[in-house]
C-alpha cells in the first residue's frame, strides 16, 4: 500500500524524469531577450497594409413622390442625392500598385480611394469583383511608382497556435496592429461567402479591419481579415480570415485582365453526410462528400465520378464536408488534374478529374423592358459557368435572373437573383427569347412557375 503523500511524491520523480513533460522557466538571460517584439516584423509589412474608402451615391427617396396624385398638385422636382461611405482595408499584392480587400467594402461604389501607410491618397479603379469569395482587386490611377508589397504565404502550411498579426484601420482611427494567435482552421460553417473555409483567430479585429492582413512571424500574408462574430459590434476574439490561397487565385485572374475568377468546374452537385446517411453507409462518422448528380459532358462526368461516390480526399487533403471539397478543387490550378478519393459502395477508388474551367456560351443575356411582372429584370440563359457562379443545379431548365435594380418592377414584386423562370402561363420558358415574346404579350394574369433554392414556386401576379 503507498500514502497519498508517497504517492504524490513519486508522481513528482515520474514527471521530473521526463524531459518532454518539463516546461522551461527562466529569467531573461539578457537584454536582448527582454526586448524582444514584434516591431520588426510590423515595420516590414505596414507600409504595404492600405486603407480603403468607397463612395456611393444614392437618391433619398420621398414615399409621397411616388403618388402621382401628390406629384400632380405639388411637382415631383429632382429628389436630393446623398453621398454614403464606406471604410475598409486592403493589401498591395503587386508593386505596380494592385490592391487586394474585400467585394463588401467596395460593393456598388461610384468612387474608391485608397490611402496608404505615408498618408499619400490615391484614385483606384476596380478591376475584378468576386462576391463568391468576398474579395475585390483595385489598382491605383495615375501611378507609375514601385509599391511595397506583402508575399502570399501557403495558407495550408499553418497550424492552430501559431502567432500572427492582424493590421487594418479599425473604425477609422488610422493603421491599427493586434497580436493572437490562430484558434481554428477551416471553419466552413460561417455563411459568409460560398466558399466556406476560413481561418479564425483571436487578433482582435473590429469594422474597418474589412480587407486588411493577418500575417504570419516571417511577415508573410497568410489571410484577408473579412469577418468577426460579435453581439457588440466589437471583437469579442473570434476573427475570420480568408486563407491567401484562396486570395492567390482571385489574383491571378485579376492579373490576366479577367473581368470574372476562373476557377476549375466540378460538374457535379455535392451534399453533406447527415448521422442518417452515415449510418447508412457503414461510416464511423458524418464526414466526406456525396454526390447528388453529376451532369452530362462535365469533367466529373469525364473522370467517371457516379451518383452516390461518397468523395473523401482531394489531392492528399481529406474531405470532411462539400464546403472544404469546394475550397480545395477552387484552389487547385487549372490545366493539371486533382486526383480524388472516393469511396463507391464498401470499395475505394480514385479518380483523376481535369481541372477545366466550365463553358460559357449562349447565355444571351437581356434586359426585359416591356410591362410585366418581370419589366427590370435581367435574365440569361443557363450555361455551366452561369450555373457554376450561381450556384444552381445546372439540371434545371429555364432562364435564370442574373441581376436587378432596386427599383425595377421585377424586384418590386419579389424575384431575386437566382431565381429560375421555368414557365409563364403554362408555357415553357427554354430560353431568354421565349420569356421576351410572352412579355411583349399584354395579359391580365401572369401565371408563373420559377425554382428558387431548389424548391419549385408557383405565383399568380396581375397584369
Amino acid at each position: 500500500m503507498i500514502s497519498m503523500r508517497s504517492f504524490a511524491a513519486l508522481c513528482v520523480s515520474i514527471v521530473l524524469a521526463t524531459p518532454v513533460a518539463a516546461q522551461e522557466r527562466r529569467l531573461p538571460s539578457s537584454q536582448a531577450e527582454i526586448k524582444l517584439s514584434y516591431a520588426p516584423i510590423v515595420q516590414t509589412v505596414q507600409p504595404a497594409v492600405v486603407n480603403v474608402y468607397a463612395a456611393k451615391v444614392v437618391q433619398n427617396r420621398n414615399p409621397l413622390l411616388e403618388d402621382p396624385i401628390f406629384r400632380r398638385f405639388f411637382g415631383g422636382g429632382p429628389q436630393p442625392e446623398q453621398i454614403q461611405r464606406s471604410l475598409g482595408s486592403g493589401v498591395m499584392v503587386d508593386a505596380s500598385g494592385l490592391v487586394v480587400t474585400n467585394n463588401h467594402v467596395i460593393e456598388g461604389a461610384d468612387q474608391v480611394k485608397v490611402a496608404l501607410a505615408d498618408k499619400r491618397e490615391f484614385e483606384a479603379e476596380i478591376v475584378l469583383k468576386d462576391s463568391r469569395t468576398d474579395l475585390a482587386v483595385l489598382r491605383l490611377k495615375d501611378t507609375k511608382e514601385k509599391f511595397p508589397t506583402l508575399e502570399l504565404a501557403n495558407s495550408d502550411d499553418l497550424l492552430v497556435g501559431d502567432l500572427v498579426l492582424a493590421i487594418g484601420n479599425p473604425f477609422g482611427v488610422g493603421q491599427t496592429v493586434t497580436h493572437g494567435i490562430v484558434s481554428a482552421l477551416a471553419r466552413t460553417q460561417v455563411g459568409i461567402t460560398d466558399y466556406q473555409f476560413f481561418i479564425q483567430t483571436d487578433a482582435a479585429i473590429n469594422p474597418g479591419n474589412s480587407g486588411g492582413a493577418l500575417v504570419d512571424m516571417t511577415g508573410k500574408l497568410v489571410g484577408i481579415n473579412t469577418a468577426i462574430f460579435s453581439r457588440s459590434g466589437g471583437s469579442q476574439g473570434i476573427g475570420f480570415a480568408i486563407p491567401a490561397n484562396m486570395v492567390r487565385v482571385v489574383i491571378a485572374s485579376a492579373k490576366t485582365g479577367g473581368k470574372a475568377v476562373k476557377r476549375p468546374w466540378l460538374g457535379a452537385r455535392l451534399q453533406a453526410v447527415t448521422p442518417e446517411i452515415a449510418e447508412t453507409l457503414g461510416l464511423k462518422r458524418p464526414s466526406g462528400a456525396l454526390v447528388a448528380s453529376v451532369s452530362k459532358g462535365s469533367p466529373s462526368e469525364k473522370a467517371g465520378l457516379k451518383v452516390s461516390d461518397l468523395i473523401t480526399s482531394i489531392d492528399g487533403f481529406a474531405v470532411d464536408d462539400p464546403n472544404a471539397f469546394d475550397y480545395r478543387f477552387a484552389t487547385r490550378p487549372l490545366g493539371g488534374t486533382a486526383s480524388i478519393e472516393v469511396q463507391r459502395g464498401a470499395k475505394p477508388v480514385k479518380l483523376s478529374i481535369p481541372l477545366e474551367v466550365a463553358p460559357d456560351t449562349g447565355r444571351d443575356e437581356i434586359v426585359l423592358t416591356a410591362r410585366s411582372p418581370f419589366q427590370g429584370a435581367k435574365i440569361a440563359n443557363i450555361s455551366p459557368a452561369l450555373a457554376d457562379d450561381l450556384r444552381l443545379d445546372p439540371s434545371v431548365e429555364g432562364v435564370v435572373v442574373t441581376d436587378l435594380a432596386d427599383d425595377a418592377p421585377a424586384a418590386g414584386v419579389g424575384f431575386q437573383k437566382g431565381d429560375i423562370i421555368v414557365a409563364v402561363n403554362n408555357k415553357r420558358i427554354a430560353k431568354t427569347s421565349d420569356l421576351e415574346r410572352l412579355t411583349n404579350e399584354p395579359a391580365r394574369l401572369w401565371r408563373i412557375t420559377l425554382v428558387r433554392g431548389g424548391q419549385q414556386i408557383n405565383v399568380t401576379l396581375g397584369g
